[in-house]
């Protein structure tokens, strides 16, 4: 095998795939990426068996062939090499005995043989639906925090829902304290489907994404698998399996208290009264909603804080606690300039959310006496 590249399309195409290569591992093979230059054009490919990322990279083909270079070297040798129009040559022999040359820095690596690689699992593309990547990649912005990653109790917890109901996407996700919510119009109409997608998965398609509104996405849909394609990108995933939470019942349109704050003046002040909070401590932020003004004060083993929001209040007065980060993390993806939060007393779920609900962010409150 001989290919030619040049360096930065060579170590873009690195930098996607690696995102499938497994920290740990017992099958050494996983820790390589695979070039496969078999046919008329280029591909990388990673993947750990729970996810799979394959790209295509321009570069020459001068003799074809395929090989699995350990990643973590391959990727730093070629971050080392010189910057600048002189090509990268990758060459490879019978034994697997690999020269990647630039200038004049020239590596001997030893590489294995690239019918040793486990390639991405094949999904039938029929059952699709397609979507901008600004779209997407601002969904999973706005839901992906409120995973539990780390919560071996519910591996429900660890991913997220994407329901398609005709010509609606929902994607949603919690861990036990919150529930985010994006529902988006979609310009077609689909079949219905409903899977959970590991979290890991969303956030690594979300870094590799370029946010273009005029690029689309097209995702399909197995009984075991989604795809995401885009750009010169494959990313497949393993599903998580199970039934997810039903989550309508918590949806409740009741409230006793509506407020409106505009979202800047509301997040500043949660951030300074943070400043007097520590994981350890779990103080709360207590707010007493009056009229026309929110009063927020926070008291720790630091000192204390308090101030107040100007607000639009109708309803009741209420005084109620959170959890300050949960509230900081919501606002935190929300475009408006204004929000509104809905609450029916100090012990029930507040909502804040948007009159059309395109988002939905529950966060149970918290105890202050």
């Amino acid at each position: 095998m001989k290919l030619e590249f040049k360096k930065d399309a060579l170590l873009n195409g690195i930098n996607i795939v690696s995102k499938a290569i497994p920290s740990r591992t017992t099958m050494s093979i996983l820790e390589c990426i695979l070039i496969d230059a078999d046919a008329s054009e280029i591909k990388l490919t990673g993947n750990d068996m729970e996810l799979g990322i394959e790209t295509k990279v321009e570069g020459s083909i001068l003799e074809r062939g395929k090989i699995a270079l350990e990643a973590k070297l391959f990727s730093e040798i070629i971050r080392k090499l010189p910057d600048g129009d002189t090509p990268v040559s990758i060459t490879s022999d019978n034994h697997f005995n690999t020269v990647i040359e630039c200038e004049n820095a020239v590596f001997n690596i030893q590489g294995r043989d690239g019918e040793e690689f486990s390639y991405l699992p094949y999904i039938e593309r029929d059952q699709h639906i397609s979507l901008s990547q600004f779209t997407l990649k601002e969904a999973i912005r706005q839901t992906i925090f409120s995973i539990s990653p780390n919560d071996s109790s519910n591996k429900m917890m660890a991913g997220e829902l994407l329901e398609v109901k005709d010509d609606f996407l929902k994607v949603v996700s919690l861990d036990g304290h919150r529930i985010s919510i994006r529902n988006i119009q979609l310009k077609e109409h689909y079949d219905n489907h409903k899977v959970i997608v590991p979290g890991k998965t969303l956030s690594e398609i979300s870094k590799i994404l370029t946010g273009d509104n005029e690029k689309e996405v097209l995702i399909y849909f197995s009984k075991n698998h989604i795809l995401f394609e885009f750009d010169d990108t494959v990313v497949v995933s393993r599903l998580i399996d199970g039934e997810y939470f039903k989550i309508d019942h918590m949806l409740s349109s009741d409230y006793e208290t509506r407020v409106k704050l505009n979202k800047r003046d509301f997040m500043d002040n949660i951030d300074r009264a943070m400043i007097l909070i520590r994981d350890s401590d779990r103080k709360p932020i207590i707010m007493n909603v009056e009229d026309s003004n929110v009063n927020m004060r926070v008291k720790s083993a630091f000192g204390s804080m308090n101030a107040n929001v100007p607000a639009h209040k109708s309803g009741k007065d209420i005084m109620i606690a959170f959890n300050p980060k949960f509230l900081l993390d919501a606002l935190r993806v929300i475009d408006d300039e204004d929000v509104e939060l809905y609450m029916m007393n100090p012990k029930s779920p507040c909502f804040i959310k948007d009159e059309e609900g395109s988002y939905i962010y529950l966060i149970l409150p918290v105890n202050f006496i």
